[in-house]
């Protein structure tokens, strides 16, 4: 199985197997088939959905069609070495584009926040993804009020290029972020 470790996290990529016990038979049985200690995260409605379509109608049908270049297109598990449980997740909007340049969002369970996990899942998979030669640019995009992961992306080297409007399914403003590669 493919991992990135960190000091404390180690982050997981689900493969469309993986992902697709996840939507059949829920979290608990994914725990259970990547042996890690039961976790029920408590996540905002926003995010709680935001996964839900990740999952139904990207990370399965794009893990599936892309096999060989999942590792882009799914999301990582976040899972608290210590622990042995997963504490949130972390991805990618899919391979370098023709301009080289992908996406990246994460989320932490609110029981772990304020501890640097999402710093850190976030330094280990950009430090991983630079390393394709095709990649020069990632993006992110945070709800303008959420000043904690700002602070994230800060301490990861991205800065704000401005704001937007998005729909999800109410329109929302948010930050936009870029992080170049160096």
């Amino acid at each position: 199985m493919i991992s990135i470790k960190t000091e404390r996290l180690q982050l997981i990529p689900l493969d469309h197997e993986m992902l697709s016990i996840w939507k059949n038979t829920g979290r608990t049985a994914l725990e259970k088939f990547i042996h890690l200690q039961p976790n029920s995260w408590n996540i905002e409605k926003f995010y709680e959905q935001e996964t839900f379509l990740a999952l139904r109608d990207f990370w399965i049908p794009m893990t599936k069609k892309y096999p060989f270049d999942f590792l882009w297109y799914t999301n990582w598990e976040i899972i608290l070495t210590e622990k042995s449980c997963s504490v949130g997740g972390i991805g990618f909007g899919g391979m370098p584009s023709n301009e080289g340049n992908t996406e990246v969002g994460y989320f932490v369970d609110q029981k772990f926040r304020g501890q640097g996990i999402a710093s850190e899942a976030l330094a280990a998979l950009k430090t991983w993804a630079f390393q394709d030669p095709d990649l020069h640019m990632l993006r992110a995009e945070t709800p303008v009020d959420n000043i904690a992961s700002e602070k994230v992306l800060i301490k990861n080297l991205f800065h704000s290029t401005g704001q937007k409007e998005i729909l999800t399914p109410e329109p929302m403003k948010v930050i936009c972020w870029e992080c170049p590669k160096i």
